[in-house]
């Protein structure tokens, strides 16, 4: 299976006071790094990641991975544009695709084992849709079969692709992963955080 996987870093960290969470630390590694090489890992197609805010301090950290990095300068318009922009990007460089991997940049306990295992669902349950659930929500990381790509591209504003996970619930394959709660999105989040690690 050819799969294209997208990494959604657009985001300005406004709940950060500025500070790019895309670059908060985890194990020696920063999110996006962290994510970026277990995408890389996967071994199955090309990874894109999609840049917006703060560009000039994140381009540094992802420097020789074999990547293509993409820039939406509509990201403050919300979630959907950056999408599009990486969908467009996984078409021009390589255009058969079997399916799409969606993932976050702040979701720091997202692993390799975690990815592979949602394929695995995916190739036994033959399901169009393969996503993670923590508490009330299924969601990223999430992969999505060609089929779906048409109507991820329509997605608009802050529409993410929950949106098309819960129209298709019928057609989803859901993967437990309590740790998905964990996205760091403000200093208090990053702060909590620390303090389990720490326990």
């Amino acid at each position: 299976m050819t799969l294209g996987t997208i990494i959604l870093a657009a985001g300005d960290s406004s709940r950060m006071g500025g500070e790019p969470k895309q670059l908060i630390t985890y194990k020696g590694q920063t999110l996006l790094r962290r994510i970026t090489e277990s995408a890389l890992a996967i071994q199955r197609g090309p990874v894109v990641v999609v840049l917006g805010a703060n560009r000039t301090v994140i381009v540094p950290e992802l420097t020789g991975l074999p990547i293509t990095l993409v820039d939406n300068p509509s990201w403050p318009t919300g979630q959907a544009s950056s999408l599009k922009t990486g969908l467009a990007a996984l078409y021009l460089t390589q255009k058969d695709i079997d399916g799409v991997l969606v993932l976050h940049a702040d979701q720091p306990l997202v692993s390799l084992g975690l990815l592979l295992h949602m394929l695995d669902v995916h190739n036994d349950e033959a399901k169009g849709i393969v996503a993670c659930r923590y508490g009330t929500q299924i969601s990223v990381p999430a992969f999505f079969h060609r089929d779906y790509i048409t109507e991820l591209l329509q997605l608009e504003g802050d529409k993410s692709v929950k949106w098309v996970i819960v129209r298709h619930r019928n057609d989803c394959s859901e993967v437990p992963f309590e740790a998905g709660a964990i996205d760091l999105d403000s200093k208090r989040d990053v702060d909590l955080f620390q303090q389990v690690l720490a326990q």
